[in-house]
Formats: structure tokens, C-alpha cells, sequence
């Protein structure tokens, strides 16, 4: 069993960055491929980003490419999302997730644990 916390939300201006952090449970917290999703008011949850237990491996959504870019701290059980270039339409709650698979996934259905979600607020 994996839980999982996010921080770091807030309302920011566009241009601006913010960093999510996501702290998880458990000892085994290095052998999950982790992964972001969000999901705006009035739309469906979409990927973000995800990357390999460690670290090694990532991928993004085409529209945070160049923007977000996600990391790892195995000894802090720790993932993060840094965004940068923030835009109003990044406006969302932002998830993060945990699966057993040893590949990362864009597929919400192939991750095991889901966080509460942090909001993120980008004022035009």
C-alpha cells in the first residue's frame, strides 16, 4: 500500500512557476513508476508526465513539453513537477500517481495510487 500527498499548489500569475511536491508511504516507493495527471474544472483527467522508479525515464503531455519537468528523490520517497511558463489554461488540480508496472504509462487506468490532488490556479 502506497499513499501519497501533494504540496506546493497555490495561485500564481502567468509566466510564473511552481513546484508540486508528492511524498509517498512505504518502503518500496522506488520500485513505482510515478506519474502527473490534473484535471480542470468541467474536463476529463489528463496525463502530465510520468517517470521510471529511477528516474532514468520520462515523458510528457505535448502541451507541458519544454514547460514541466519532472524528477525523483528515491531517498526522500519524494516525486516532483517543476512548472515553469505557466499559463491560465494549466489552471487544474494536479494528481499524482503510483503504479506497479516497471514502465511508465499515460494511462490514469495503469496506476495503482492516486494522491488528493493540489490545486494549481494561474491568473491571466
Amino acid at each position: 500500500q502506497v499513499q501519497l500527498v501533494e504540496s506546493g499548489g497555490g495561485l500564481v500569475q502567468a509566466g510564473g512557476s511552481l513546484r508540486l511536491s508528492c511524498a509517498a508511504s512505504g518502503r518500496t516507493f522506488s520500485r513505482y513508476a510515478m506519474g502527473w495527471f490534473r484535471q480542470a474544472p468541467g474536463k476529463e483527467r489528463e496525463f502530465v508526465a510520468t517517470i521510471g522508479w529511477s528516474g532514468g525515464s520520462t515523458y510528457y503531455a505535448d502541451f507541458v513539453k519544454g514547460r514541466f519537468g519532472i524528477s525523483r528523490d528515491n531517498a526522500l520517497n519524494t516525486v516532483y513537477l517543476q512548472m515553469n511558463s505557466l499559463k491560465p489554461e494549466d489552471t487544474a488540480v494536479y494528481y499524482c500517481a503510483a503504479t506497479n508496472r516497471a514502465q511508465t504509462t499515460t494511462r490514469g487506468s495503469q496506476y495503482d495510487y492516486w494522491g488528493q490532488g493540489t490545486q494549481v490556479t494561474v491568473s491571466s
